[in-house]
């Protein structure tokens, strides 16, 4: 039997003509699209050009999962808000895990409904799994926010996360990428949501949301991330650097040993998610705070200030610093991260979101770093007024300049070498004052 005459092939090509016949084939229907969404579960849906200027960025990540990708569908599921709202994080986090998994599974209801349809369609998770072997840089393909703001399905808030014009900061949002182009595209919103009340600022146990907008994304990964990434990293290190029973009783309390073992075995939890909790934007949430400010503040802000527990920093950052002053009540726990630099690339180019600026107090420095042997590579690091640049070669006259073999470095940034080895070896060399170097390392505790 040739190809032609297999009943597969004539099946298949009946079907096409049919359809090209018929026109299924052109663009798709917006409004079809979504309604077919919300029929499918979510609460709302917008799509996107993949050549929107808004995903520049992101365009590149998105051809390499989907070459054919010519729209893409953001979705949007609401959350319960009490559950959010409630001070004892096991409720919270039942809600979180139950909405991550209904985004997935709508996403690939649709997905399976558009394929049916002859629509080819590839959904993202919502959140987990992601793609672990770029640990600790970007593991997901795109990033689900740009899309929905592209989209109209909000802005980002003071607190980093996107705020639904309706349904506030209580959702979660998933991505589809389309191999057809729709008749119509949603457009960003004109306003965003966010009420500046600073609300989230007042709550975050640990300041990663400061009131001038500078987020501190360590100090938010370390303690809300503690029982998984990073921290589940930390937590194998302490293990297996403990003695015996007694040394990683020492280090890990019975309570967090448990929290990690049903992290493990339930789903992923969070130690705070409160900036989320209190926000009250959204038109449907935003009643209660418009009627009674005090009331709002008593009843939902006030419960997670007080309440008494472990609150996860690095030692000598600033989230260490911020929480013994602002909530003396709240334990402060010790503890790794787990970030560490790969390559001197990845060193470079994480100092931005890794810097302290309060460890930056009154250090005004320009460091040149060259690096030689696998990696060969120049950076200059800026620090003034709290702030910090980083540019690639040498920029400018040095204060302190720091010469390095590329694998040695990598090496003691993991603690796997020490510094006066180093450079009594000349894998390491410094021109300038030591003093400005320990003042580099202050900036950046890990």
């Amino acid at each position: 039997m040739s190809l032609d005459q297999h009943p597969t092939v004539k099946r298949y090509r009946e079907w096409a003509a049919s359809r090209s016949s018929s026109g299924q084939a052109d663009k798709i229907d917006a409004a079809w699209l979504k309604a077919l969404a919300l029929e499918t579960g979510a609460d709302d849906a917008a799509l996107v050009e993949v050549d929107r200027p808004d995903l520049r960025d992101q365009r590149a990540e998105i051809l390499e999962i989907f070459p054919r990708a010519k729209s893409l569908v953001s979705l949007v599921c609401r959350m319960n808000r009490e559950n959010i709202r409630c001070p004892s994080r096991d409720v919270s986090d039942l809600e979180f895990l139950r909405t991550f998994e209904k985004i997935n599974e709508v996403s690939r209801l649709l997905a399976r409904k558009l394929e049916t349809a002859g629509i080819r369609a590839l959904y993202l998770s919502g959140g987990f799994p992601m793609n672990m072997a770029k640990w600790p840089g970007k593991m997901w393909p795109i990033s689900h926010k740009i899309i929905a703001m592209a989209g109209g399905l909000g802005q980002i808030g003071h607190h980093r996360l996107v705020i639904h014009p309706r349904f506030g900061s209580f959702i979660v949002l998933g991505t589809l990428l389309l191999d057809r182009e729709a008749l119509v595209y949603d457009q960003p919103l004109d306003y965003n949501p966010c009420l500046e009340c600073r609300l989230c600022v007042a709550v975050c146990p640990v300041g990663a949301i400061a009131p001038d907008g500078h987020f501190n994304f360590t100090a938010c990964l370390t303690h809300n991330y503690r029982d998984r990434l990073g921290g589940f990293q930390d937590w194998v290190e302490r293990v297996v650097t403990s003695r015996d029973v007694a040394s990683y009783r020492r280090k890990v309390s019975d309570p967090e040993t448990t929290s990690l073992w049903q992290s493990l075995s339930y789903g992923i939890c969070n130690k705070s998610s409160y900036c989320l909790a209190v926000c009250p934007a959204g038109e449907e949430v935003i009643g209660p705070f418009l009627d009674d400010r005090q009331a709002y503040v008593n009843e939902v802000v006030k419960p997670f200030q007080e309440n008494v527990e472990s609150v996860y920093v690095v030692p000598g950052s600033d989230a260490q610093a911020y929480v013994s002053k602002r909530f003396p009540h709240k334990k402060v726990r010790l503890v790794g991260n787990g970030l560490r630099a790969g390559s001197v690339r990845s060193f470079l180019e994480a100092l931005p979101i890794l810097f302290q600026r309060e460890q930056a107090e009154g250090l005004n420095a320009t460091y040149h770093f060259t690096f030689t042997g696998s990696e060969d590579l120049a950076g200059t690091v800026d620090i003034r007024h709290k702030q910090i640049s980083v540019q690639p070669g040498h920029v400018g006259n040095a204060d302190l300049s720091l010469t390095a073999d590329s694998r040695t470095w990598v090496e003691f940034l993991a603690k796997e070498k020490g510094l006066l080895p180093a450079l009594l070896q000349r894998k390491i060399l410094l021109k300038g004052s030591p003093r400005l170097m320990k003042q580099f390392a202050r900036c950046f505790p890990s």
